[in-house]
């Protein structure tokens, strides 16, 4: 396609936040106009993607591609600028144009400090996710993954509550880690791309390297797939390398946890089934076992810990490990139906549990307190607020015809239908996790909602405003629409999802064999035992 679209969505909010230094920082209003518009146009130029994008191939699509670093002696560029999108990166990117308004509306009257320097982090913030989701070569895709530290840290570190610095300080501490073990499997792949090569080739381009990554030994990739998936298991995260999470989520302002649990926890999912596992097939069939173990134990874990928080935001946090188990208990079932869910479940998540926390933001505004044990006989206060909470609830717990549902759904079969000799157990543990999240969440909605009014102080809270209900109803229309009519989204995946299942075939078929097979993977034959 010869109109740069990916490129005008990933730098248009930079352009937009650079816009805001020509404002006067006193002018609050204008500042969010402008920071709230630009969002809006960001969103309605990614809609397009939506309508064009053709469903009938696994290939890149809108991919632009240049020349961008050479090294000395080299005629062709070992860094371009590479983007492209496929079936898997196009919802998450939409999902991300769709959340940044909404997040932008929601602090209207929440962040009075520093209007402009908030505004111009959110936008800054934004060009990074999606430079992430449509990056095709791991230079780029570095630079992209790094540069969200930097306004995801001055929110929270900024505009955070009393403990701000420490959650934050974790945070960037945990990423920058797991970051550095990623650079260097990067290094090590090019390097071995190099002399698979000759000694001719230096590239970073993450389509070439889907070619020669498989051909490293089997030890070889193991560790390599443990550096990428290290990084990203603490983007998820996973458990035990969870423990930042809560504390950076009841530390952050409203809008910070939305982003947080809406848009960047799904780079470490994406990170999976974007390089870590297409990257080293062999270590990931390997792995699965593992992976599905700690999947399953965040599952359940996240959702205990959960039922016992006294805060509402707290609970919310530790939902957001449990669901996030459920995604990659998905994605390591290496089926169609395992993939398209966790798939699903990353955009439901964005959804149910953004609402989630924009819904806390709400009270947390009128009464300043988060404390499950502040409130109760809500319905008979907030009418409007009772219902909308109650959806956005039971879109969480996956209440059939709401989007968790399906999402949930095909995950658990997935994981049932697996390869794996234990995935009939996984699947069984997994639907634990269903039981337990219907319980904490239904629990905390009857504590909150229901019975006597048990504060005075709760009897002058005004319902849901005309802003509030702006950003709100969109939410709860892709909850039920995802719930009653998922093929639109599904259908888009489905292409890139079994040619992403290709690359396991047949390693899949020899992990599972007995005795020697002959296996061949991306036209390079290995005896595998």
């Amino acid at each position: 396609m010869s109109f740069p679209i990916l490129s005008i969505l990933t730098f248009f909010p930079i352009v937009g936040a650079l816009s805001l230094l020509l404002i006067n920082g006193e002018n609050k209003q204008r500042l969010r106009q402008v920071a709230f518009w630009v969002s809006m146009v960001e969103f309605a130029v990614s809609v397009p993607l939506f309508f064009w994008f053709n469903s009938t191939t696994p290939d890149m699509q809108f991919v632009e591609k240049i020349g961008w670093i050479w090294a000395f002696g080299q005629s062709e560029p070992i860094v371009h600028y590479n983007l492209g999108v496929d079936g898997i990166s196009l919802l998450l990117v939409l999902l991300t144009t769709f959340l940044t308004p909404i997040v932008l509306l929601s602090t209207w009257t929440a962040v009075e400090k520093r209007v402009k320097e908030f505004m111009f982090a959110l936008l800054a913030l934004e060009t990074a996710m999606i430079g992430t989701f449509l990056a095709l070569d791991l230079f780029l895709f570095y630079v992209f993954w790094e540069l969200m530290l930097v306004p995801m840290f001055l929110i929270i570190g900024v505009w955070g509550g009393e403990r701000r610095i420490y959650a934050t300080i974790k945070f960037f501490i945990y990423t920058m880690v797991g970051s550095v073990l990623m650079l260097a499997a990067i290094l090590y792949l090019v390097w071995f791309n190099y002399r698979a090569s000759g000694g001719q080739v230096i590239t970073f381009d993450l389509l070439s390297l889907y070619q020669t990554a498989p051909t490293l030994a089997r030890s070889v990739q193991l560790w390599l797939f443990a550096a990428f998936a290290f990084s990203f298991a603490i983007k998820v995260p996973m458990f035990p390398l969870h423990t930042w999470l809560p504390d950076a989520h009841v530390e952050a302002p409203t809008a910070g946890s939305v982003i947080l649990a809406g848009v960047l926890l799904k780079m470490g999912t994406y990170g999976f089934v974007r390089f870590a596992m297409p990257l080293f097939p062999a270590a990931t069939v390997a792995a699965v076992p593992f992976m599905s173990i700690l999947a399953v134990i965040g599952i359940i874990y996240g959702a205990l810990v959960a039922m016992v928080q006294p805060d509402i935001k707290k609970l919310v946090a530790y939902s957001s490990v449990s669901h996030l188990g459920y995604v990659m208990l998905g994605l390591f079932a290496l089926t169609a139906q395992g993939i398209s869910g966790g798939i699903y479940q990353m955009l439901n998540h964005g959804l149910s549990t953004g609402g989630l926390f924009l819904l806390v933001g709400v009270i947390y505004e009128r009464r300043h307190t988060r404390l499950i044990s502040e409130f109760g006989g809500l319905t008979k206060i907030l009418p409007v607020y009772a219902v909308v909470f109650m959806i956005v609830t039971l879109s969480s717990v996956g209440l059939p015809l709401t989007n968790g549902f399906v999402g949930e759904f095909l995950i658990l079969v997935g994981t049932f239908l697996g390869k794996n000799p234990n995935a009939k157990l996984f699947a069984l543990l997994g639907s634990l996790g269903v039981v337990l999240g219907a319980v904490y969440m239904l629990w905390m909605f009857q504590r909150v909602m229901f019975g006597p009014v048990t504060n005075e102080k709760n009897r002058n809270m005004p319902d849901l405003n005309k802003r509030e209900l702006a950003y709100l109803i969109p939410l709860l229309v892709f909850i039920m629409l995802m719930g009653v009519y998922p093929k639109p989204f599904l259908s888009r995946m489905e292409p890139s999802v079994q040619h992403f299942l290709k690359r396991f075939e047949a390693v899949q078929e020899a992990q599972y064999a007995k005795g020697p097979v002959i296996a061949r993977t991306d036209s390079v034959v290995k005896e595998v035992r």
